[in-house]
């Protein structure tokens, strides 16, 4: 690896133990075996590097959700749904989880306007990614009129389900709450019409 690379590596490590607020460049430097200047050098800044980690590492948690072609039910199901929530519930609570994270940058965002831009374009590309795995077939284009509300929808689902967690495990929902949810929802208003 080069020192990009190495940056990124240990720049993982470092959210994954100390957080986003807590790291400091030196942190990244010694736990990457490379020097400040390469820092700038490769990713402009600090924050700029830690950003690129988080979307990195929330990445790998994604794919543990499963494949598309591995996941359960139809796409669009509500089998499919609770195959996809039931991932994400269950890396909550996991050692490791970056979830945390997520809250963190969220109260951040306002002090750090550039790491927000590029965080706010990740996660409409997180919610192109939901509506791949939910509903099936290729992620839509970045101005398909599906990425504007099924991808608004997912990503604000599951950015709630991460805060529910954070705050109060306890009464944080299950896969399976959430799919009854979204099935009484979905039976209410195919009554209605």
């Amino acid at each position: 690896m080069g020192h990009r690379e190495d940056l990124l590596e240990g720049a993982k490590r470092c959210l994954l133990e100390k957080g986003f607020v807590r790291t400091t460049a030196r942190d990244i430097v010694k736990e990457s075996g490379t020097n400040l200047a390469s820092i700038g050098y490769h990713y402009g800044s600090k924050d700029a590097l830690l950003a690129q980690a988080y979307v990195a590492l929330a990445e790998v948690a994604s794919e543990s959700w499963g494949e598309q072609d591995e996941l359960p039910g139809e796409p669009g199901s509500l089998e499919r749904f609770g195959a996809v929530m039931s991932g994400i519930t269950g890396s909550l609570g996991k050692p490791g989880s970056i979830w945390h994270l997520s809250i963190e940058l969220i109260t951040m965002g306002d002090k750090l306007p550039a790491v927000r831009e590029y965080l706010a374009a990740a996660q409409r590309e997180a919610g192109r990614g939901f509506i791949g795995m939910i509903m099936g077939g290729e992620e839509p284009p970045a101005d398909d009129p599906s990425v504007d509300t099924l991808g608004k929808f997912f990503s604000v689902l599951v950015l709630g389900l991460i805060a529910q967690h954070t705050f109060d495990p306890e009464f944080s929902p299950s896969a399976e709450q959430l799919t009854e949810g979204l099935r009484q929802l979905t039976d209410s208003v195919a009554k209605a019409k």
